[in-house]
């Protein structure tokens, strides 16, 4: 066994004992996720387009889907504040982003728009998983330098009140839920663009999970309607949608 393995044993030994953690894939007592484990991770985002689609989606990205391990992480995270979880999650928002993102060109900078939580939702959890997520994926991104200065963090999207839980329902339903939620406070967005100076600017809708899209192209919509264009919406993992055939996507 490596020094680096030996280590790693101890360590999950050490919290398993005294915190009672184990591996959400495997049950190994000690870290939330394991190396092995994390190594399963999906390693590059696909297209994940609902069935159906919001008319106007932009193209939705997504690393892995929402079920087994990855859903079992994402539930962890933002019901059990699990937070040793946000790094690995927030690596596959990363990928997401990345593929988003891909022939971007010259000096433009992209805004990594994170799509905002219920205020009564953040109290009850403690914690404001989405907003952590995008803010750790934009860490990674910012690690290459060629990328550090094109990627911004930008938390643009407000809540109207009115807007109910999205657990339970359907792709109407949820449409109806969000259409016209969302907004984008003028002092926010001038701070931003003060900064951006005369770069050409586009945004990525960041999210934890896809569903029917709907919330997604809200946050799309809130941000066209104050001149941002929006290139693509990015999410840890999609939800496998049913075809009017019946069949999975």
């Amino acid at each position: 066994m490596s020094v680096g393995a030996c280590a790693r044993g101890m360590r999950d030994a050490f919290i398993d004992l005294f915190l009672g953690g184990r591996c959400l894939g495997c049950s190994h007592p000690g870290r939330a996720l394991c190396v092995e484990c994390a190594a399963q991770l999906p390693e590059q985002a696909r297209l994940a387009w609902p069935v159906p689609s919001p008319p106007g989606l932009a193209p939705p990205w997504a690393a892995g889907e929402f079920s087994g391990l990855e859903r079992a992480m994402i539930v962890a995270l933002k019901e059990r504040q699990s937070y040793a979880l946000i790094g690995p999650l927030a690596r596959q928002l990363a990928l997401s982003v990345a593929a988003a993102s891909a022939g971007l060109q010259g000096s433009s900078q992209l805004w990594l728009v994170p799509i905002p939580s219920r205020r009564q939702t953040v109290r009850r959890r403690g914690h404001d998983s989405t907003a952590a997520l995008v803010r750790t994926a934009g860490r990674v991104l910012m690690r290459d330098p060629e990328l550090a200065s094109r990627f911004v963090v930008a938390p643009l999207l407000r809540l109207r009140s009115g807007v109910v839980d999205q657990a339970g329902l359907g792709a109407e339903a949820r449409a109806d839920n969000v259409a016209g939620s969302m907004y984008v406070p003028s002092p926010q967005l001038r701070r931003l663009l003060l900064r951006a100076g005369s770069a050409h600017v586009e945004a990525i809708v960041c999210d934890d999970v896809l569903t029917t899209g709907a919330t997604a192209r809200e946050g799309q919509r809130a941000l066209a309607a104050v001149g941002i264009s929006v290139r693509g919406v990015a999410t840890v993992a999609a939800t496998r949608r049913r075809q009017p055939n019946g069949r999975r996507r």
